[in-house]
C-alpha cells in the first residue's frame, strides 16, 4: 500500500468542515441566479430533492451547498441518495433535502405535492405538478444578491483556461500538485463569496437583538427591510435554520460570521457600539440616497473586491418571483486570492495484515514519528505543532494509554487552544479507570485541565441558550418589569434613565405603567424612527452639515424672525429648513455657541403667542420662533442639548451629547404618548443634564481641564457602568499580515468577570467589543510581543490574544493561584524572557517563543502583588516586605521591611527610579498619603518622605519619562491624580 498523506490545513475557524471536494461544481451547473434560487429553498427549508443521472454528481452537489451555508447549519433530513426502493421518503411532510436518479424525474413529479424538483443535468428548478397554485419562493435581498452575482461572475472555473497562463510540464507529479493548488484556491474563493452573502444577508440582524434578556425583535427588523425584500426575511425567520443562527449571536459565537461581520464593520458601526443613539440617516447616507434609484432596498453591504464599490450595476433582467425553467449560461472571469498554507505530514506506511501485534507496533511507530516531528520543529511554529500534538493525542487514544493522550491535549493550551478536543477529553475523563484518574490528579497539570474541562460541561448545561422575541405588555408593571420590557424593546439600556422615564410616565398616577401606556409610547417612538428615515433634505442644504450629521428631530412649519420653516435638530446644532420655492439652509445655532435660552409669548391683536428665544454668543440678533404648542417641548429639547454640550466640552466626553440626545427623544415620546395636560412636567422628569446644571453643576477643575483631551466610557452599551480594572496601551505598528486599518495604536481596557473592550486610540472607535477571558477579574495586562497580548486572572490562567485575529488561541495553566503581575524582560530592545507572578509568591521565567517553564521560584511569603525587573534583579511586592531575588538563580538577595510603628500597614504599591550614581525606590503603604523614597544603597538610613495633600491612600505610581526627576504619576483612591 503506498503512503497516507493526511493534509491539515491551517484553519483560523476551528468549527469550519473540512473541504475535500470541489466546491464550484454547483457554478457549472447553475446560473448565479439559479443557485441563488437553491440556497433560497435551502434557507427557506423547503421539501427539496435533486435529480441526475450520474449517482455522484447528486452526493458532490448536495454537500457542496450544506457548505455554501457555513456557518449555518441545515436542521433537517439530508439524504443526498435515494434508492427505487425508498421512493417514499419523499412523501415526508417534514422539511428536507434528498437526492434521486433521474428516472424517478416523472414519478415523483406527479405523486407529491409541493417539492422543489432541481435537475443537475439540465440546470431546470419546477415544482411537483400537482400543487394546486404556482409555488412562490422569494427572492434573495436584492443588493446581496447583486454582489453575489458579481462575485461569481469574476471567477475562474476552468482549469483549462488557467493552464494557458502557465508553463508546460511532462511531470505527472506536478501537474497533480498544480490542479490540486488550483482547486484549493477556487474554494477559498468560493468559501469567501458565499460567506460573504450570508453576512450581506444577516448583517444588521445583531441591531434587533437584546443580549441581556436574549430577546429578538422581529417585527422591528422586518419593518426596517426593503418591500422587495420582507417576504424573504418572512419565511426564513421561521425556520430552525435562523433561529439556531439567532442563539449563535447571542452566544457572542466569535464564528466565521462574526469575524467577516467585525473586519467589514464601517466606522459609523463601531461608534454605534460605543454610544447607543436612536437610527437616524446621517447626512453622507442621504446624499448618497439622492444618487441612487436603489436606495430603498440596499442595506450595508460586504465589499471585498478590488473596486467593486467604483463598479456601475447595470439593469438586470426582471428577477424571478416564481420558479420556472432558466436556461443555462457561463460566465469566466478572473480574481485572486491569497494560496492557503498547508503543511503536509506522511504517516508510515502499512505494509501488514491486520493483527493486533502488527497494529500496536505501527501505532508504536506512528507515535515516535510525531514525536521526532515535534522534537525537530521549530517552536515559533506553534500551529503546526498543536496539530502534531492533536495527532499524538489521538494515537496515545488507540494505544490505551490515557495519559499520555490527555497530556498532549494539555500541550495544545500553549500551542493553539483553538482545536482542543473538549467533547473528547470530556468522555476520556469519564470514562478513565479509578487507577488512571488518581495517577491523573497526582500530576498537577492534568488535575487542572481535568477540572477545568468538567466545569465547562457545567457551564454549558447550565446557559440558557432560549431566543425571546419581543412583544408588547399585556398587564400592568411594576419598576423592574418596566425596565426589563424597554432594554428588550431596544430603546434604551441605561438603567438610570429607563427609571427617569418610569417617573415621567407615571405623573400624576400610581407608580406602575398600563399595558396602554407602554404601547402608546413604543409606538410613537418607532413611528417617530420610522418618519426620521423618510427625511429627506435637498443638497443644498446638506452641504451645510457635516457628513455623520443626522436630523433627530423636526418642528411643524412656525413663523420666526429668520422666515418661515421648519426648524431642525442635529446633534450639534438648531438649524431652520425655510419654506418657498427652493427649501433653504439657515443656522441658528451650535449647541456650544448658545448664550441663553428662553420661552416667553409675544402679543398679537388679543392672542399671546408661545415663542422661543435664542441667544448665541456669535450672533447679535436673538432667533425667535412662535412655536405655539410645540413651544414648551422645544424650550427643554434645547436647553437639554444645550446643557448636554457643554459637559461633554467640559470632560471631553461624547457620550454627554448622545445621552442629551436620548433624553429629548424620550420627552418627545413621552408627550405624544401621554397627551394630557401634564405631558410637560412629565418630559421635565427626563431633563437629567439641564438639572445637573442648574442643581448640581459638576465643575471640571482646571488642571484636569487643560490636561484632559479625550474621554471615553467603556461601559457604553451595558446596562449598568462597569469599573475598570487593568488598562494596557500597544503602541501602532504594521504588520506584514496585518490590514493597514489594524496599525493604529489600541487601548485595551479590562472590565469586570474577564470582559475586555479594545479602543482604536487613533479615533476612539471600538476595535473589538467585549470578548471574555474567562470569568474572573482580570489584573494584569502587556504587550509581550507586537502580536500578542498576555493577560493574567484571578482564576490562575494566563490568556494569550493573537491581535490579528482578536481572539484567545493560548493560554498558560502553570500557576495554582491569581496571577498578579506580569514583565518583560528585554535585550537589544527584543523581548526575550517574561516573568509572572501569583498572589502565593510563586513567580515563573518563561521563554516567550516556545511558552515552555525556564524556571520558578517560591517567595518564602504569601500576598505578592506585584514584580519590577532592573539589572538582572527581581524586585517583589508583599504585603509585609519588598523582596530583591536575581533572575538568574531565584535566589533571594534583600529583604526591605516596612518601618511604620502600625503593625496592620502594608506595602500598596512601589516603583524604582534609576539616578545617575544610584537607584531610588519609591513607595506607598495601606492608609497613608505618604509616599516614601529609599536610596537602594543605604536602606539603613530614614527614607525620604513626600506627603501628598487632599489624598487618603495612594492605589498606583506611573512612571512616564526618563529624563527629569519629576516625573510620577500617582493615582490615589480620592480620584486625584498628582
Amino acid at each position: 500500500m503506498k503512503p497516507l498523506q493526511i493534509i491539515i490545513p491551517s484553519r483560523e475557524d476551528p468549527d469550519s468542515p473540512i473541504i475535500d471536494l470541489d466546491l464550484h461544481l454547483p457554478l457549472l451547473c447553475f446560473k448565479p441566479e439559479q443557485v441563488l434560487q437553491i440556497m433560497t429553498c435551502i434557507l427557506t427549508e423547503q421539501r427539496i430533492v435533486f435529480f441526475s443521472s450520474d449517482w455522484a454528481l447528486l452526493t458532490l452537489i448536495a454537500e457542496c451547498f450544506m457548505l455554501y451555508l457555513h456557518p449555518l447549519q441545515w436542521q433537517h433530513t439530508f439524504v443526498p441518495l435515494l434508492s427505487r426502493q425508498m421512493l417514499d421518503f419523499v412523501m415526508a411532510p417534514t422539511s428536507f433535502l434528498m437526492g434521486c436518479h433521474i428516472d424517478h424525474f416523472e414519478e415523483v413529479s406527479t405523486e407529491t405535492e409541493e417539492l422543489i424538483l432541481i435537475n443537475i443535468d439540465n440546470g431546470d428548478i419546477t415544482h411537483s405538478k400537482m400543487a394546486e397554485e404556482e409555488l412562490e419562493i422569494p427572492d434573495v435581498p436584492a443588493q446581496a444578491a447583486e454582489t453575489f452575482i458579481k462575485r461569481v461572475e469574476s471567477l475562474q472555473l476552468h482549469y483549462d483556461l488557467e493552464l494557458c497562463h502557465i508553463r508546460a510540464s511532462t511531470d505527472l507529479g506536478e501537474l497533480q500538485m498544480r490542479r490540486r493548488a488550483w482547486q484549493q484556491k477556487l474554494n477559498t474563493e468560493v468559501q469567501q463569496m458565499t460567506l460573504q452573502l450570508i453576512v450581506n444577508i444577516f448583517r444588521e440582524v445583531k441591531d434587533h437583538l437584546n443580549y441581556e434578556h436574549r430577546v429578538f425583535n422581529s417585527e422591528e427588523f422586518l419593518k426596517t427591510r426593503a418591500t422587495g425584500d420582507q417576504p424573504f426575511y418572512k419565511k426564513v425567520l421561521e425556520t430552525y435554520m435562523f433561529h439556531s443562527f439567532l442563539k449563535a449571536r447571542l452566544n457572542r459565537k466569535m464564528d466565521a460570521f462574526a469575524r467577516l461581520e467585525l473586519s467589514t464593520q464601517s466606522e459609523e458601526d463601531r461608534l454605534n457600539l460605543m454610544f447607543h443613539t436612536p437610527r437616524r440617516l446621517t447626512m453622507e447616507k442621504m446624499a448618497s440616497k439622492r444618487f441612487n434609484p436603489q436606495y430603498m432596498i440596499s442595506r450595508r453591504m460586504v465589499i471585498s473586491m478590488p473596486n467593486l464599490q467604483d463598479i456601475k450595476l447595470p439593469e438586470g433582467p426582471a428577477r424571478n418571483s416564481s420558479l420556472r425553467r432558466i436556461e443555462t449560461s457561463f460566465f469566466t472571469n478572473c480574481s485572486s486570492v491569497g494560496p492557503l498554507w498547508v503543511s503536509t505530514f506522511k504517516i508510515p506506511e502499512i505494509h501488514f495484515p491486520l493483527m493486533f501485534q502488527c497494529v500496536h507496533s505501527y501505532y508504536t511507530d506512528f507515535f515516535n514519528h510525531l514525536s521526532k516531528a515535534i522534537n525537530t520543529l521549530p517552536p515559533d511554529n506553534s500551529a503546526l505543532l498543536a496539530r502534531y500534538f492533536y495527532l499524538r493525542g489521538l494515537i496515545s487514544l488507540m494505544q490505551g494509554k490515557l495519559l499520555n493522550a490527555l497530556s498532549d491535549f494539555q500541550n495544545l493550551d500553549k500551542t493553539d487552544l483553538r482545536i482542543f478536543p473538549t467533547d473528547l477529553v470530556r468522555k476520556i475523563v469519564e470514562t478513565m479507570p479509578p487507577s488512571e484518574r488518581l495517577q491523573a490528579d497526582r500530576k498537577p497539570e492534568l488535575k487542572k485541565l481535568i477540572s477545568r474541562v468538567m466545569e465547562k460541561q457545567r457551564e454549558v448545561m447550565k446557559i440558557d441558550d432560549h431566543v425571546k422575541n419581543f412583544e408588547l405588555p399585556k398587564t400592568h408593571m411594576q419598576l423592574d418589569d418596566f425596565v426589563k420590557r424597554i432594554q428588550e424593546s431596544g430603546i434604551v439600556k441605561d438603567i438610570d434613565t429607563i427609571h427617569r422615564l418610569f417617573d415621567a410616565l407615571t405623573v400624576g398616577h400610581q407608580k406602575q405603567i398600563d399595558p396602554e401606556t407602554f404601547r402608546d409610547f413604543y409606538n410613537y417612538w418607532k413611528e417617530t424612527e420610522a418618519e426620521a428615515q423618510e427625511v429627506n433634505l435637498p443638497p443644498t442644504v446638506i452641504e451645510h452639515l457635516d457628513k455623520n450629521e443626522c436630523v433627530y428631530k423636526l418642528s411643524c412649519s412656525v413663523k420666526t424672525n429668520y422666515g418661515v420653516g421648519k426648524i431642525a435638530l442635529t446633534q450639534k446644532r438648531l438649524f431652520l429648513l425655510t419654506e418657498g420655492g427652493r427649501p433653504g439652509y439657515v443656522q441658528i445655532a451650535a449647541f456650544r455657541d448658545i448664550e441663553d435660552v428662553k420661552s416667553t409669548t409675544v402679543a398679537f391683536l388679543l392672542l399671546r403667542i408661545p415663542t422661543l428665544r435664542i441667544k448665541t454668543l456669535s450672533k447679535k440678533e436673538v432667533f425667535e420662533a412662535n412655536l405655539k404648542t410645540e413651544c414648551d417641548l422645544w424650550y427643554l429639547i434645547v436647553k437639554e442639548m444645550w446643557a448636554g454640550k457643554k459637559m461633554a466640552d467640559d470632560h471631553k466626553d461624547p457620550q454627554y451629547i448622545q445621552q442629551a440626545l436620548t433624553n429629548v427623544l424620550l420627552m418627545d415620546a413621552v408627550v405624544g404618548a401621554l397627551q394630557s395636560s401634564k405631558t410637560i412636567y412629565a418630559a421635565s422628569k427626563l431633563s437629567y443634564f439641564d438639572r445637573m446644571k442648574n442643581e448640581v453643576p459638576m465643575m471640571v477643575p482646571k488642571t484636569t481641564s487643560e490636561t484632559l483631551k479625550h474621554k471615553i466610557n467603556p461601559s457604553a452599551g451595558e446596562t449598568f457602568p462597569q469599573a475598570i480594572d487593568v488598562l494596557l496601551y500597544t503602541p501602532g505598528h504594521l504588520d506584514p499580515s496585518e490590514r493597514p486599518g489594524n496599525a493604529h495604536p489600541k487601548l485595551w481596557c479590562a472590565l469586570n468577570e474577564g470582559k475586555v473592550v479594545v479602543f482604536d486610540a487613533s479615533s476612539w472607535s471600538i476595535q473589538q467589543h467585549c470578548f471574555k477571558m474567562g470569568r474572573s477579574k482580570l489584573t494584569c495586562m502587556i504587550m509581550v510581543e507586537q502580536s500578542h497580548v498576555w493577560i493574567g486572572s484571578q482564576d490562575s490562567i494566563i490568556y494569550i490574544i493573537n491581535t490579528h485575529s482578536m481572539s484567545c488561541n493560548k493560554q498558560l495553566n502553570d500557576h495554582r493561584s491569581d496571577v498578579t503581575d506580569i514583565i518583560v524582560e528585554k535585550k537589544n530592545g527584543i523581548p526575550s524572557e517574561a516573568y509572572s507572578s501569583s498572589l502565593d509568591g510563586t513567580v515563573i521565567a518563561w521563554n516567550i517563543s516556545t511558552l515552555k517553564v525556564n524556571r520558578v521560584f517560591q517567595l518564602p511569603c504569601q500576598n505578592l502583588t506585584s514584580i519590577k525587573l532592573h539589572n538582572d534583579q527581581l524586585w517583589c511586592c508583599t504585603g509585609s516586605c519588598i523582596l530583591v531575588a536575581s533572575t538568574r538563580e531565584f535566589q533571594l538577595q534583600m529583604k526591605i521591611e516596612h518601618h511604620l510603628k502600625d503593625v496592620s500597614s502594608y506595602f500598596l504599591c512601589f516603583q524604582l527610579f534609576p539616578e545617575v550614581l544610584h537607584l531610588n525606590l519609591w513607595a506607598s503603604y495601606s492608609g497613608s498619603s505618604d509616599l516614601y523614597i529609599w536610596n537602594t544603597k543605604d536602606f539603613s538610613s530614614t527614607p525620604q518622605k513626600i506627603h501628598l495633600q487632599d489624598c487618603s491612600e495612594i492605589t498606583c505610581m506611573i512612571r512616564v519619562k526618563n529624563q527629569v526627576r519629576h516625573i510620577w504619576t500617582v493615582f490615589t483612591c480620592c480620584g486625584i491624580l498628582y
